[in-house]
């Protein structure tokens, strides 16, 4: 209606001078009249247009910012300020809102924003921050930068909440390699580990495993039931993550087996005495309801030994075996050195 009326201003001034041309006037006042029209159609358009994408952003948890390179001035939609938890519209401070971010994400922001200021390219970055309210979110960043005559002027992306992503992500993780009863590492995670063993093996220390199998296992599930047997091996890995401090790694490798990784061996005797500390650790009853539940451990040890074409696990089993046929509640060490004189150690 405004151009409309600007028009009808315009007219009325020409009019003097357009005598016999009304035929010309009308139908110019036509065409801006119906251009208004499609203005209009336009303006309401976009308007919808902004409502649906505001909601959709809004769904989606998904914000645009926009940072000016000469002053740092920020510049972000109502979804960004909700990730942050700060308040709409409010004053943004750049050095502020670094703060919410961790140590290890601050870094390799300002690493890959400083090399794509540089490069005048982009850049993808998971992060996460811990918001003024102190809630922890992760957010995912995409950056590019603008330039003008190969100046970089600004820099612009998203902001994306992926906070259920991440943790859905991290119980994937944890199931892939964590064993959910006991909360130990999984056999996944043990053979990793014990195809890296080679690494650690090395000058003058030496790396060793244990294998640990329960004794009276199955007589506690079918004396107690099976609930029974679960207390009891949730016990049995704590009890070995206090005696096996300092080792490498503590994992529940089958039903009722264990393992334990050591690297840096300084001495056979270490490792003797760490079995001997986990058969006695372990030889000790287990309390349910009212009812004492025992079992014991046999331990088979066996060292790594990069000269030796073995296998540091066969060993560890053929040990772990030598154990159990030779009375239980003991341990065995596989090739062990003269100094130690394959020490057994009976705890019945």
């Amino acid at each position: 209606m405004k151009l409309l009326a600007t028009f009808a201003k315009i007219a009325a001034r020409l009019a003097p001078s357009t005598r016999g041309s009304q035929a010309v006037v009308e139908a110019l006042q036509s065409v801006v009249a119906e251009k208004e029209q499609q203005l209009e159609q336009q303006a309401i358009a976009l308007a919808h247009s902004r409502k649906i994408f505001d909601r959709s952003s809004e769904a989606a948890r998904i914000g645009v910012w926009e940072c000016s390179l000469p002053d740092n001035c920020l510049v972000w939609t109502k979804m960004v300020y909700d990730l942050f938890d700060v308040p709409y519209e409010a004053d943004l401070d750049r050095a502020e809102i670094l703060k919410c971010y961790s140590r290890d994400s601050l870094a390799e922001l300002v690493r890959l924003r400083s090399h794509a200021i540089e490069e005048r390219s982009g850049f993808t970055l998971d992060a996460e921050i811990v918001t003024p309210k102190g809630n922890t979110r992760w957010i995912r960043i995409t950056a590019t930068v603008e330039c003008e005559g190969d100046v970089p002027l600004r820099i612009f992306g998203m902001k994306l909440d992926i906070t259920a992503e991440k943790m859905m992500f991290d119980q994937i993780r944890y199931l892939a390699e964590f064993d959910i009863l006991t909360g130990l590492p999984n056999r996944a995670q043990f053979q990793s580990a014990l195809q890296r063993l080679p690494q650690h093996a090395v000058g003058e220390t030496a790396a060793a495993l244990l294998l640990i199998d329960l004794d009276g296992f199955k007589g506690i599930n079918d004396t107690f039931g099976h609930q029974a047997g679960d207390e009891c091996l949730k016990e049995t890995a704590k009890r070995l993550l206090a005696a096996c401090k300092g080792t490498d790694l503590v994992a529940r490798i089958g039903g009722d087996e264990f393992a334990v990784l050591v690297s840096g061996c300084n001495s056979a005797e270490s490792v003797a005495k760490l079995a001997e500390t986990v058969v006695h650790c372990l030889n000790r009853s287990v309390e349910r309801d009212g009812s004492r539940m025992h079992v014991g451990a046999s331990v088979g040890v066996a060292f790594f030994d990069p000269s030796m074409n073995s296998d540091i696990f066969v060993c560890a089993d053929s040990a772990l075996y030598k154990a159990k046929t030779d009375g239980k509640n003991r341990f065995w060490i596989h090739g062990a050195p003269a100094s130690i004189d394959n020490p057994k150690m009976d705890a019945a």
